[in-house]
C-alpha cells in the first residue's frame, strides 16, 4: 500500500500548480508550489547563514529551481527591515546605492532528469542591486514585474561590523529544565558610546537558523564600561531538543543512510525510509548532524544544481498520536521549520502510525517531526523527539543599534557559535 501511495500524493500535488497566496510577507517563505528548492548563504560557504559584510568582496548565492520547467518571467526586489522584520520606515534611497528591482536572467534547466525543472539563480550585490546600509533585508521575488504576484520571499542580512560579541552555551539555571534546555550567555564589547542601551540596542538569539525559535533581548543584565551584559537566570533558554534525524539519496543507484526502498520509472523517482520511531524515553543517543541543514548533492551526475532528481520521499512515524487535537509534521531547514499542507503527516489509526510523502531535491537530509496542538496553538517537537540538554546545537546572536536620530537598526555585531565547537560565520 505504501508503494502505492508515492505516484498519488505527487499527481495531488501537481494539481495545486495554480494556487498563490497574493500577500508578501518579510518571512523565508514560498508562494507557488510548483517552486522548490530555495537556497541562500554565503557564497564563501555552502548553506551558511546568509551574512555577509557590508562594502566587501562578500556575496550571497540566492537559487531555487521552478518545476514547471521551461523559463518565466522571474523579478526581485529587496527591502530594509527592522530588528523584528517590520519594513523599515525609510526611503529605498536610503539603503539602496543602485535600482529597485532587477530580472532574473540566470537560468539553466536540468538535464538527464526524469522530472524536468529550471534553475535559477543570482549573486548579491550585483551591478543592479546594491545595499548601502547594513541591517535586515528580505528579497522578494515576483511574476512578470507585478508585486502582487509574489513568488519567494527570503531573510538576508548585512553586517556593519562595530561591535564583538562573546558567548558561551550552558546549562539551564532552572533547576527543573537543567536536564532539558540549554542556555545563552552574550557580552556585547563596543568601543563606541552607547547612550541608552535599554532603547537602542537589540539583541536576538536563535537556534539552529530556525526563526521560530528567535529570542529578542532589549535590556541587559548588566552595563559596563564599554560592555553589555546578558546573563538574566530567566533569559535565552532553548530546548536542547535532539540530534536530527538524517537520510542520505546521493545516490539513487543503491539504498544509502536510512533509505529502505527506491522506486524509480520514467515519469518518477520514488525513495522510502526505514520507519522511524519516538525518541522520548531512554537515554540521550549522540550522533552527528548538520543541525538540521541539508544539502543538494547528486554522485550519479557531475552537476548537483541541474541533474540531481526530484524525489517523493515516503516519511513514516510510528507513534500515538500525543493529544486527540493536532496535527504532525515533518521539518528542517529544507522548509524553514514550517508547517504545511506539503510537509502534514496523515495518521493511520488502526496502525499508530503518520505517513506522508514530501517532494525534495537529491541530496543530503537532516529532519525532526514536530506536533502541532491546536488548543493551545504551540509546535514542538518534544512528544517526538524529546529534549535533552546533551544535544549539540548551534546559535546565532544578532546585535542591532539604532543611533539616537535615526529611522533604521543597523546590524552591527553578529556570531555563530555552538555547544561544542566555535564557529564564527
Amino acid at each position: 500500500m505504501q508503494k502505492i501511495l508515492f505516484p498519488i500524493l505527487f499527481f495531488i500535488s501537481t494539481l495545486a500548480f495554480a494556487q498563490n497566496d497574493k500577500t508578501f510577507t518579510n518571512e523565508n517563505k514560498i508562494y507557488l508550489p510548483n517552486i522548490k528548492t530555495v537556497l541562500c548563504y554565503n557564497s564563501n560557504k555552502e548553506q551558511s547563514l546568509p551574512v555577509i559584510m557590508l562594502n566587501s568582496s562578500e556575496t550571497i548565492t540566492f537559487s531555487f529551481d521552478d518545476l514547471l520547467a521551461g523559463t518565466q518571467n522571474y523579478w526581485y526586489t529587496i527591502e530594509h527591515c527592522t530588528a523584528e522584520w517590520e519594513t523599515s520606515k525609510i526611503s529605498s534611497i536610503d539603503y539602496l546605492g543602485s535600482f529597485n528591482d532587477d530580472r532574473i536572467i540566470n537560468y539553466r534547466y536540468s538535464s538527464n532528469t526524469t522530472r524536468k525543472y529550471t534553475h535559477y539563480e543570482i549573486s548579491l550585490p550585483n551591478s543592479q542591486i546594491q545595499p548601502k546600509i547594513g541591517g535586515n533585508y528580505v528579497l522578494k521575488a515576483y511574476l512578470d514585474g507585478d508585486k502582487n504576484k509574489p513568488v519567494i520571499s527570503q531573510r538576508f542580512y548585512i553586517l556593519d561590523s562595530q561591535v564583538a560579541v562573546a558567548a558561551e552555551v550552558t546549562n539551564s539555571m532552572q533547576v527543573e529544565n537543567r536536564n532539558y534546555k540549554q542556555k545563552i550567555n552574550f557580552t556585547i564589547n563596543h568601543a563606541f558610546p552607547i547612550p541608552n542601551p535599554y532603547q537602542d540596542v537589540k539583541a536576538v538569539v536563535m537556534q539552529n537558523f530556525n526563526a521560530n525559535t528567535i529570542q529578542v533581548n532589549t535590556k541587559p543584565s548588566f552595563v559596563r564600561p564599554n560592555q553589555l551584559v546578558y546573563n538574566d537566570l530567566n533569559t535565552n533558554d532553548f530546548w536542547g531538543d535532539n540530534e536530527f534525524r538524517k537520510f542520505d539519496t546521493r545516490s539513487l543507484r543503491y539504498k544509502a543512510d536510512n533509505v529502505k526502498d527506491i522506486y524509480r520509472d520514467n515519469q518518477s523517482v520514488n525513495v522510502m525510509l526505514f520507519q522511524d520511531a519516538t525518541r522520548t524515553v531512554g537515554a540521550f543517543a549522540n550522533q552527528y548532524d548538520e543541525n538540521g541543514n541539508f544539502f543538494i548533492r547528486n554522485t550519479d551526475g557531475r552537476d548537483d544544481k541541474t541533474e540531481a532528481e526530484y524525489m517523493s520521499v515516503l516519511f513514516t512515524l510510528n507513534a500515538p498520536a500525543p493529544s486527540p487535537n493536532g496535527d504532525a509534521y515533518v521539518i528542517g531547514r529544507f522548509n524553514n521549520y514550517t508547517m504545511s499542507n506539503e510537509n502534514k503527516l496523515l495518521y493511520d489509526v488502526n496502525r499508530k502510525q503518520f505517513y506522508g510523502n514530501v517532494i525534495l531535491k537529491q541530496g543530503l537530509y537532516d529532519y525532526e517531526f514536530a506536533w502541532f496542538n491546536k488548543d493551545t496553538k504551540v509546535m514542538e517537537t518534544k512528544p517526538f523527539e524529546g529534549a535533552f540538554f546533551q544535544t549539540e546545537n548551534s546559535y546565532q546572536i544578532f546585535v542591532y543599534y539604532r543611533r539616537p536620530g535615526a529611522r533604521w537598526d543597523t546590524l552591527v555585531g553578529y556570531t555563530n557559535l555552538s555547544n561544542k565547537v566555535s564557529d564564527r560565520r
